[in-house]
Parts: structure tokens; sequence; C-alpha cells
């Protein structure tokens, strides 16, 4: 399908100008998961796969109802199993369905240098570019959510999409159209943090749980995947979810800093040869054989 209609904000690795940058014409889009009422049918595992094109991914059997311990370059979107136990003592099982949460700020794109390899639509997907992929790494090391897979064989790296091939001609991704219990939502961001913090509402209300919420995290400002949580306060009972993900300070500080610092070392450099040259002109090399050679050559 033609994504003509979706227009680049963001590039990795581009020093040039951006065709949409500060162009925010578009609406926001946001997939909503609302974990309080997924029942782990994995519908949206299978309706990925199949819409992705995705070869066959061995699934692991962990003692678990999950399909396999964490998502990989040919399996973008999984639902983890939980065990947790309330303070009442009671066992609780938290599902939650994990693929990439396209951050408003990702560090996947902040930290790779291949020009073009990763591109965030002003509709706020982040789609990677396998064509422009060099196989570095690097986006690995920049995501706090531990999203993107490496294929061994391929060397590229791979992730969720959002299905930005369906969002760009109107229609919603596949997991959205596969779930039969409504836990997931799409549409544009302010509607579905609306709907979220109602369910949030409802939840504290009604339910009992006192500490309800909707995860759209700041630190990354904010996600195109927001979460509503029984709880909050411990997101990291629902399979490793971050309290307060922030792009790794490593790749900021090479980014930024060390990269400007390297480029002002590498103009230094140059500087200096040119005046070396200017002052002393260019370096002759003389022939010289001294006694004890020429006897030998004798």
């Amino acid at each position: 399908m033609s994504q003509a209609t979706l227009r680049i904000q963001k590039i990795s690795g581009h020093a040039g100008p951006i065709p949409g940058e500060g162009m925010q014409r578009e609406e926001q889009v946001c997939k909503l998961v609302d974990t309080t009422t997924c029942i782990g049918c994995k519908a949206c595992e299978i309706a990925c796969q199949e819409w992705n094109d995705l070869p066959f991914a061995q699934t692991t059997f962990d003692n678990t109802y999950q399909t396999m311990p964490e998502t990989s370059w040919n399996f973008w979107n999984l639902i983890k199993f939980n065990e947790h136990e309330r303070d009442d003592g009671n066992m609780m099982l938290l599902m939650r369905k994990d693929q990439c949460m396209h951050c408003a700020e990702p560090g996947c794109l902040t930290a790779c240098p291949a020009d073009g390899a990763i591109v965030q639509y002003t509709n706020g997907i982040v789609d990677f570019q396998q064509d422009h992929c060099i196989g570095c790494g690097y986006c690995i090391t920049g995501c706090p959510f531990d999203i993107p897979k490496f294929n061994s064989n391929t060397k590229k790296v791979y992730k969720c999409t959002l299905c930005s091939d369906r969002v760009s001609v109107g229609l919603e991704p596949a997991c959205i159209k596969s779930c039969p219990t409504g836990c997931l939502h799409f549409g544009n961001k302010d509607d579905m943090k609306d709907l979220a913090q109602k369910r949030a509402t409802q939840l504290r209300e009604h339910y009992g749980f006192e500490n309800a919420g909707v995860y759209d995290p700041q630190g990354v400002g904010g996600t195109g995947v927001i979460y509503v949580l029984h709880d909050l306060a411990h997101p990291e009972a629902y399979g490793g979810l971050p309290v307060d993900p922030h792009i790794p300070w490593t790749v900021k500080l090479w980014k930024s800093p060390l990269k400007w610092l390297g480029n002002l070392a590498m103009l230094g450099g140059l500087i200096g040869v040119t005046l070396h040259y200017l002052r002393f002109g260019p370096k002759t090399v003389t022939d010289t054989v001294n006694d004890s050679d020429e006897e030998k050559r004798r």
C-alpha cells in the first residue's frame, strides 16, 4: 500500500533539511491498550504476523502462557503474562501487549547514525527503513523499552511499524481489528487519552483499584501507545514496563557534546595542517645514502 500521505518530520543521521519538520498538520495517532480487559487470546499476535508477512517464529515454552520470552526480529507483538500477588494475598494475572511504543522523542532514532534508516512521521509513527539500515545496532541501545531486534542473517534491525501502511490509507492497525474484547483502541492521541482517563476513573471509583491510571511516560515526550494499568505506581509488574523511561545518557552524550567535540578536533587538525603547509611549504624527501650502504652494494 502507498505511504504517500505520511509526511516525515524526523530522519535518523540526517544533516540536511527535513521536508515535514515543524509541520504538525496531521493528528497524532495513538493506540490505547486497556490491560484490565485483555484476556490473553493472542489474536493480535497472529494478526501482526499475517499482515506483515513475517516468517515463522519458533515458540518457546517456559512454564507461562507467553508465546515466547520476548519479541524478536520476526515477532513484533507479544502478550506478556505476569503473576502478581496483591496486598490481600490473592494472585492476579497481569497481561500486557508488548510492542514498539512510538515515542515522541524516540531513542532509536536519536542513536541511529544511518541517514534515513529511521523516520518519524508527523502523525507520530516511528518507522524503520531496512534498505538504509547499516546493522550497527545503535538503535537497540537507544531504546529504553528494549524493542528493536537484530536479524543476524540480514544484518538489519526490525520492530513494529504501527501498521504505517494501513494507517496511511485510513485503516486501523491489524492488531486493533483482531481484538475481540475491545481491549485495543486506535484514534488520535487526545481522544485516546480521554478514553483511557475515563476507564482509569471507573477502575478507581467502582472496582477498588486506587492506583489505576494511564501510562504515557513523559520522559520520552509521551508515547503513541498508552496503557490503562490497574496500578500505575508499579508499571514494572506488567512485564518490566519501565517506571520513568528516558533516552540513555550515553546516547545523548555521544550524539551531542562528544560529537561536536569530535567535529571541532577534526576541524582543528585541518586548520593545523593548512597553516603548516602555508608556513613551511610542502615537505621534500631527499635520497641520502651513507658510506656503509654504498660499500654493501659494491
